[in-house]
């Protein structure tokens, strides 16, 4: 039954997510810790960074290029580069998706941000408090794309994947637990990801799928943000002047790599294989940890 299938996937990421604990050892989060590295002398914009062509405006006292912003952009550029080099991703960007695959997109988003903005809207956490904001808010916009892709009864035509499973079991587990502030690695991953990539994903989207002009694409227009670099940028100041400790900064930067292989998951399980979607979450863990490109 369909119960069993999903129970079964579901079995295949907790098998895969031990292996991968233990073949590099500690915990899941310490299995996704970035690989040390050179920054850069100039950054390559990436269709999943928050690095624009037009960041001279910002040179002066660019707040990316200091504290935990750094760390973050830093630390999470070879998970960007696996994200971007999925089947899925790069096939999109070609034109090659389906209606099908997109709206599946859409569902496993609108849970993931189901799980994201409960956990905002509940958390004590200040300095998670202090990063969010309605005009980053994308749970109504996913409600608004399934409703044009299903039909006004949509919640009863839609259920979480394998993987999305795991990602909003791994969002509740933050929130609940005594690390709340590991959010702010979810924060960045996801809504700084949809500011930019994001929305060249919707024009992509409208072109090749054939919408409805405006319609199935809300998730990714930011209708109160009209200047993302300018937003992005006074959002780094608010991250670089929280109060945490290096022990913490660490922890969100291998949240946010955790944040990205469950993304990459998602995309993999997107091309119709959840054994494939699993064991390529444990490989690319282990292509990042060892440096591997």
């Amino acid at each position: 039954t369909r119960k069993m299938r999903g129970a079964s996937s579901l079995n295949m990421i907790i098998a895969a997510a031990s292996l991968m604990v233990a073949i590099l050892g500690g915990t899941v989060v310490e299995a996704f810790a970035p690989i040390p590295h050179t920054i850069p002398s100039s950054r390559q914009r990436q269709l999943w960074s928050t690095t624009t062509d037009n960041d001279a405006v910002l040179e002066a006292v660019n707040p990316r290029d200091q504290g935990l912003a750094l760390q973050l952009d830093d630390g999470t550029r070879k998970s960007h580069s696996v994200a971007e080099n999925t089947a899925f991703v790069s096939g999109f960007f070609k034109g090659l998706s389906t209606q099908e695959s997109y709206r599946n997109l859409i569902t496993s988003l609108y849970f993931v941000y189901q799980a994201m903005e409960t956990s905002f809207d509940t958390t004590t956490e200040e300095r998670v408090q202090a990063l969010d904001g309605p005009e980053l808010r994308r749970l109504a916009s996913l409600e608004q794309d399934l409703e044009y892709f299903y039909g006004p009864d949509w919640t009863n035509q839609i259920q979480m994947s394998p993987a999305t499973q795991a990602y909003v079991g791994r969002i509740q587990d933050i929130a609940q637990g005594t690390q709340p502030y590991l959010l702010i690695g979810h924060q960045y991953s996801r809504y700084l990801g949809d500011l930019f990539g994001g929305q060249m994903m919707g024009g992509m989207a409208m072109r090749s799928l054939d919408l409805t002009p405006g319609k199935g694409v809300q998730f990714y227009e930011f209708d109160q943000i009209p200047s993302a670099k300018e937003y992005i940028s006074e959002w780094y100041q608010t991250l670089n002047q929280l109060d945490l400790t290096e022990t913490e900064k660490q922890a969100i930067v291998d949240e946010a790599n955790y944040c990205f292989a469950l993304n990459i998951a998602i995309f993999e399980e997107l091309e119709g294989s959840a054994w494939k979607a699993m064991w390529t979450l444990a490989f690319n863990t282990i292509k990042l940890k060892l440096g591997m490109s």
